[in-house]
């Protein structure tokens, strides 16, 4: 390993945390937002190479200031978090590549440069969430990238915004202070905030019940985060009134990266030393994954906002990764893993159709979508795209990792079938509603009005097809994902007693 790559760890952080501050000085049009993306684009770049040494057998540790663990802060990236970080700094840069127009309709001049830098704080804060091995230092990327993460949903001209960021904010904050309780909890217990000194040191602790009650703060925190059922409330408003980029962003990594901590920690320090904790983890998420798969497909079945429905689609979509990993099972957490990279394709996708569309001046109303089928075929085929493969159909993305769960599932006896079932039925449920917005929008009559006063910019629908190209190329190609996938649920499960 050479000097350069020793370092990447700290580069995915540092790049777009100083190019923050940047951004907020560059006043001509247009700078800010170069400075954004090249920054972004820098950090996706690392993230390829991380990703390209995971592959190769690699392991990417860091000492900030040279200051060994537990004593100075370590960055540590292994499969599961280059996941992660793949998903957050390519959706990123993805859609500032392809949204600049429609954040220059939505965000006024001279607050664009304290937009991007916002943006740049949340990609710092959800890049840091993943690379670090410290558990007090997931805390602060985790209140960098939150804090925002509210600044950026608020930023639009959509008033409603406002009360939407407040529950966002109030949530996001009882979900933080109960994870740093629990981390409290664990430090009074251990001595030591680095994750893998707290797997080591709890071997040695008798004393248990304050590490039950710091597993349970910690969970219910990062739940809160992750938008789990039913602690999800936050979520539909804050993507529906966010600007359309934000949403594209949000959508494809924040609740993705909550997930991430809340599995991180469980496997890596609850599982590792506490007796039975994999059946109770089983016990509390299956319940709270089936219901999400149900109950907020059934509510997206009734949404007449465009953005509203697929909001609760992510909240489904949250149960079945959920769902693969209560299995605690190599096959069932690379299903659940596989599946968060899957949805965050073709979830990224939906909403740059979404953006593409609300960019021409159109209503998001899906009873308002006559006429889209001829006024805009590009942007309505990739959508439908990603939609079949929000869906499950063969051919897309999606059908793989749902394909990968059911699989899954079904080792487990008359449960599986339960679940198969469920899982069915949600898929189902999907089909529905996606074939609303298709009947719609092909079939419905243009309402006055809503005719589009402009056009789909060309770098947006360039990149949205990139988006749609990828859920089916990982559809027919899945190898390289399915392979990190396998990697990181070996890694989790190597340290279950």
């Amino acid at each position: 390993m050479n000097a350069l790559t020793h370092h990447l760890p700290a580069l995915l952080v540092v790049v777009p945390l100083l190019t923050a501050p940047l951004a907020v000085l560059l006043k001509p049009r247009g700078t800010a937002w170069a400075a954004a993306t090249a920054a972004s684009a820098m950090a996706f770049a690392v993230a390829l190479s991380i990703t390209a040494g995971v592959l190769d057998g690699q392991t990417f540790t860091y000492e900030m200031g040279s200051w060994s663990a537990p004593y100075g802060i370590a960055l540590g990236i292994d499969a599961f978090g280059a996941v992660v970080i793949l998903l957050v700094t390519g959706a990123s840069t993805l859609v500032l590549l392809a949204a600049r127009k429609s954040i220059d309709a939505e965000i006024e001049a001279e607050r664009q440069p304290l937009f991007y830098a916002a943006w740049l704080l949340s990609l710092a804060g959800l890049s840091g969430i993943a690379a670090s091995a410290d558990a007090f230092n997931i805390f602060v990327f985790m209140e960098i990238s939150s804090l925002a993460g509210y600044i950026l949903v608020a930023g639009g001209p959509d008033r409603r915004a406002l009360p939407a960021v407040f529950k966002y904010l109030i949530m996001g904050t009882i979900g933080a202070t109960f994870y740093l309780i629990g981390v409290g909890l664990v430090y009074m217990m251990t001595g030591t905030l680095n994750l893998a000194d707290m797997e080591a040191r709890l071997a040695d602790v008798t004393d248990l019940d304050p590490i039950l009650v710091a597993a349970g703060f910690i969970t219910v925190g990062l739940a809160l985060k992750a938008a789990v059922f039913p602690l999800h409330v936050w979520l539909p408003n804050a993507y529906c009134y966010a600007p359309h980029a934000v949403t594209a962003f949000l959508a494809a990594c924040s609740t993705k990266v909550a997930l991430y901590v809340l599995l991180r920690f469980d496997f890596f320090v609850f599982q590792a030393n506490l007796a039975d904790h994999a059946v109770q983890f089983s016990f509390f998420m299956l319940p709270l994954a089936l219901l999400a798969i149900l109950v907020a497909s059934g509510v997206a079945l009734f949404e007449g906002h465009l953005k509203r429905l697929l909001a609760f689609s992510s909240v489904a979509q949250v149960g079945y990764i959920l769902l693969g990993a209560s299995l605690v099972t190599v096959a069932g957490l690379s299903a659940g893993i596989l599946h968060m990279f899957n949805h965050a394709l073709a979830k990224s996708g939906l909403f740059l159709a979404v953006a593409a569309i609300a960019v021409t001046g159109r209503s998001l109303e899906v009873s308002k979508l006559g006429g889209l089928t001829r006024a805009m075929p590009w942007t309505f085929a990739a959508l439908v795209i990603c939609g079949l493969s929000l869906i499950g159909i063969p051919g897309t993305a999606g059908f793989v990792s749902k394909w990968y769960l059911i699989t899954a599932v079904l080792e487990n006896g008359v449960f599986g079938v339960i679940a198969v079932l469920v899982i069915i039925a949600g898929s189902l449920m999907a089909v529905i509603y996606i074939w609303k917005i298709f009947e719609a929008a092909s079939f419905g009559e243009p309402a006055a009005g809503n005719e589009g006063k402009r056009t789909v910019p060309t770098m947006l629908i360039t990149v949205l097809w990139i988006v749609t190209i990828m859920n089916v190329y990982f559809g027919i190609r899945p190898e390289t994902p399915a392979e990190l996938a396998a990697i990181a649920a070996n890694t989790l499960l190597a340290h279950v007693l």
